[in-house]
């Protein structure tokens, strides 16, 4: 029997994970959106999401440091892209990036869960 479309499909959606005030410049916060465990980030005046833990060695990667529009790793330095996940330092080594949108006061994450 064929499954209809809507069916055991999650769909992507935003979720509120903080307000703006939650997050301080130059920090990060771990939030969970049903089985994702994501980092978000306020960063020169914007916000970014991306997995927060770091595929190496599984640090949360919400406690790491920002600089250039990156955060590194708190164990092992490793640096990621905020926008997009990327790792400089290992390019075989990515988290993923959701899109993040803020409305008045809140910060939303597109994510499935």
């Amino acid at each position: 029997m064929m499954k209809s479309p809507s069916q055991n499909i999650e769909e992507r959606r935003y979720h509120k994970v903080a307000t703006v005030d939650e997050i301080a410049p130059g920090s990060g916060k771990k939030v969970e959106i049903g089985d994702n465990e994501i980092a978000i980030f306020h960063f020169n005046g914007e916000f970014y999401a991306i997995d927060d833990l770091c595929p190496h060695r599984g640090a949360p990667l919400s406690e790491g440091f920002l600089e250039a529009g990156k955060v590194f790793c708190p164990w092992h330095c490793f640096d990621f892209i905020l926008r997009t996940g990327e790792c400089v330092t290992v390019p075989s080594l990515h988290v993923q990036a959701y899109e993040v949108k803020v409305e008045g006061e809140d910060v939303f994450v597109l994510c499935r869960g």
